[in-house]
């Protein structure tokens, strides 16, 4: 009499289905894969331009299938503005962070001004990619709805701004918000995008700390001396 096979130990419900179906996948986070392809799409476009950058190598970056950029972005020139967009976002929001409105005005003016320096300095994709919109003749950024909403809370900050500083003595009252602001970004600016050139012509690296940290303090003093008010 043959011997009775072992008895088989039953499997967990769906084990079988789970084994056929290979090593589990990572949940999906569409806000994660988003930020990714944003990210990979601005380092795409400040190395390459809008004209050389392409959709594969954005999706390769990223890491994620070319099909989703197509989903959450629509195409390679919605994807670029959404990339411009978030840029002048980022900028936007960090001077709000500031809270110039709780100091005093030269403090507030001061730390402005060393934040917008900062800024081009510690992110020089923003000098890139705003440099390839002004080639295009901001053919993008004339396209998003939101930019004057984004900037205008800036020119009211730095008008009001102007306006305590005139009350107190300490600062002049004739200053155009606008004029002001872009005063404050070319002097950090102009150094920042030409730091490799200036530092040829020089014979002075401009990227050494002590250099950086003149420069600071030098669009400080030169600002703040506009700004102060005239004695008779």
């Amino acid at each position: 009499m043959p011997a009775a096979e072992p008895r088989r130990r039953a499997r967990p419900a769906g084990t079988a289905a789970a084994a056929s179906a290979g090593p589990a996948t990572r949940p999906r986070n569409p806000e994660e894969t988003q930020r990714q392809i944003l990210k990979a799409a601005r380092a795409e476009f400040c190395e390459k331009g809008f004209d050389g950058a392409r959709v594969d190598a954005i999706a390769e970056r990223a890491g994620a299938n070319k099909r989703l950029l197509y989903h959450y972005f629509g195409n390679k020139e919605a994807l670029y503005c959404a990339v411009l967009e978030a840029a002048y976002r980022e900028i936007r929001e960090g001077e709000r962070g500031l809270s110039l409105d709780r100091s005093e005005p030269e403090e507030a003016m001061d730390r402005l001004i060393r934040f917008t320096f900062r800024h081009f300095l510690e992110k020089p994709w923003f000098i890139s990619l705003l440099t390839t919109e002004n080639l295009h003749g901001a053919r993008f950024l004339k396209t998003l709805k939101d930019i004057p909403a984004l900037h205008s809370p800036l020119v009211g900050q730095l008008e009001t701004l102007i306006e305590r500083g005139a009350e107190k003595g300490v600062f002049r009252s004739d200053v155009d918000p606008i004029q002001l602001y872009i005063t404050i970004a070319a002097l950090g600016w102009f150094y920042v995008s030409n730091m490799a050139t200036l530092s040829v012509i020089f014979d002075r690296d401009l990227r050494d700390f002590a250099m950086v940290q003149e420069r600071e303090a030098h669009c400080v003093a030169v600002v703040m001396d506009f700004l102060r008010a005239r004695r008779s």
